[in-house]
């Protein structure tokens, strides 16, 4: 592996080297006479300086110590049944790098090339089967007899075929019995759904006079796996008394009594209602985005994101696929109509007159929103943003019930007064036309499927009030796209009429009529006469 000192760059310097061995026989000139011929008799080794590439000997080492290297295999408990059986560990060897990196060098840094042995270490296993022998007498104790685990009166028996099914027995060098929590976790399923009780969040509820409760938290439980199968063990390694607790902790609440005592909300900013329109899927979305939406927190001077808080819209966290306006069109997407919910809480922000950080319109005009007071978000980039510009928390409450969903924004501080002059609509460009070929329809015919809207243009104008005060006078301009006409026109050819047949001149042995006509026929007329 290691045949020519070219391939990891070895370089002996002999120039220094030559240079040694004449110091060597130097010396004072009383003496160097005899230190001459002292080397001459006895001679002196001088060795050069060897320089190598230290990377390519990494790599030569490392590709020899795959080859040499064999890990200990460490002593282990296996279960056979539910009888614990030790598997016997087993001697390793290693290549000691760092001694066969000096040897290396030197080898290929002098004269000679044979072969040079390289130090190879013996790795013992650390854990032995006598270190294993009390472990599975402590193992055959577990799997004896069931085990139960108690709660508030309550019991539960776990077999021992169930238990072994837990149980992670010592390998790869440890001696430790443990339970396995998933498999725990799926023997516990049906206890920790008994025992389980959700947190209940502090709430806040309107009154109606416009004042703010607050509704107290409650504590959940939940069961901890891990605590009851650390019981479960202790339970199944005594030979009496094999019972154990089922280890229920505290679940907190999100937002506690008290934390919501110290947000300081007092009464309701204002609030909005939209109802609801569309499919079902669109409804479901609806529902969803408010129940992300609900118990938004702001704090003062913070700029809050709709986007940030509701999150992607994704089937996965149930939304589903709704109409919405993408690039002007009408199309399918998964979450369509959550721009409903951000035009609501958009209007619930203009009515409080809170400051409105970032806002975008809808492409198309909706007639069913204020008049140039809509807002339209797409995660992640099309955005509501709003800034806390009180000096107190704000609180984003959002609800839904059978008839559409309503979102209110509770705070405290003084009251603002919000004054709102809407512009005309003005129609700014006609909508353009698309014609669709039909070919059910003979050319020249046409339907109109849809008679489009124009462009359209508004501004409204927010004047916010704080006592004597002018907090904000905006003016908020939104432009409208047009859409299209829709028009379906005939495709299919029209039938064209045969010409007339013309007459045909009589043969030469066939009786030809009398002059005037009326041969043969009477009544008079024209028979197969021209006209």
């Amino acid at each position: 592996l290691f045949r020519s000192p070219a391939a990891l760059d070895v370089h002996g310097d002999w120039n220094a080297a030559a240079a040694a061995a004449v110091d060597e026989g130097d010396g004072s000139l009383p003496f160097r006479g005899l230190k001459r011929l002292w080397l001459r008799v006895s001679g002196a080794e001088v060795e050069p300086t060897v320089d190598v590439y230290d990377p390519a000997l990494e790599y030569r080492l490392g590709q020899l110590a795959a080859e040499v290297d064999r890990p200990a295999r460490e002593a282990s408990l296996v279960l056979r049944g539910r009888e614990p059986e030790i598997v016997g560990g087993r001697s390793g060897r290693r290549l000691d790098r760092e001694a066969a990196t000096g040897i290396v060098v030197a080898a290929l840094g002098g004269f000679e090339r044979v072969e040079t042995a390289l130090p190879v270490a013996i790795d013992e296993p650390q854990v032995t089967r006598a270190a294993l022998r009390p472990v599975a007498a402590r193992v055959r104790t577990m799997l004896s007899a069931p085990v139960r685990l108690t709660y508030s009166g309550a019991s539960f028996t776990v077999r021992p075929r169930e238990l072994a099914r837990m149980l992670i027995l010592p390998s790869g060098g440890t001696t430790e019995v443990r339970i396995d929590e998933e498999a725990a976790a799926q023997r516990f399923a049906n206890l920790a759904r008994g025992v389980a009780r959700a947190p209940r969040s502090a709430d806040f509820a309107v009154r109606p006079n416009g004042t703010v409760r607050i509704v107290p938290s409650r504590p959940g439980r939940e069961l901890d796996v891990a605590a009851t199968g650390e019981a479960l063990l202790a339970a199944a390694s005594r030979t009496a008394d094999r019972t154990g607790e089922l280890v229920v902790t505290e679940a907190r609440p999100a937002l506690t009594t008290r934390e919501a005592r110290a947000l300081g909300v007092r009464r309701e900013l204002a609030g909005y209602a939209t109802l609801y329109s569309g499919t079902a899927d669109r409804i479901t979305n609806l529902q969803r985005g408010i129940e992300l939406l609900d118990g938004a927190r702001i704090s003062p001077g913070a700029v809050w994101s709709f986007n940030e808080h509701v999150g992607p819209r994704t089937e996965e966290r149930g939304f589903r696929s709704a109409p919405v306006i993408i690039n002007g069109e009408y199309e399918e997407g998964v979450g369509g109509g959550v721009s409903q919910i951000a035009t609501t809480v958009f209007n619930t922000a203009w009515e409080a007159g809170i400051k409105i950080a970032e806002r975008t319109a809808h492409a198309l005009y909706i007639s069913r929103y204020p008049t140039g007071r809509d807002a339209t978000v797409n995660y992640p980039d099309v955005d509501l943003k709003l800034r806390n510009d009180t000096r107190h928390w704000i609180v984003i409450k959002a609800s839904y019930d059978e008839s559409g969903i309503l979102v209110r924004l509770l705070g405290a501080g003084p009251e603002r007064r919000v004054e709102s002059v809407e512009g005309p609509l003005e129609v700014t460009g006609r909508p353009r036309t698309e014609r669709i070929p039909d070919p059910s329809m003979f050319v020249g015919q046409r339907v109109v499927v849809d008679y489009g809207e124009p462009s359209r243009a508004v501004t409204v104008e927010r004047i916010v009030y704080q006592g004597g005060e002018v907090l904000y006078d905006e003016n908020w301009t939104t432009s409208y796209r047009y859409e299209k006409k829709i028009v379906r026109v005939g495709s299919k050819p029209r039938p064209v009429a045969p010409p007339p047949e013309e007459e045909k001149p009589p043969k030469e042995d066939e009786p030809q009529p009398p002059p005037g006509g009326g041969g043969g026929g009477g009544g008079g007329g024209g028979g197969n006469g021209r006209r």
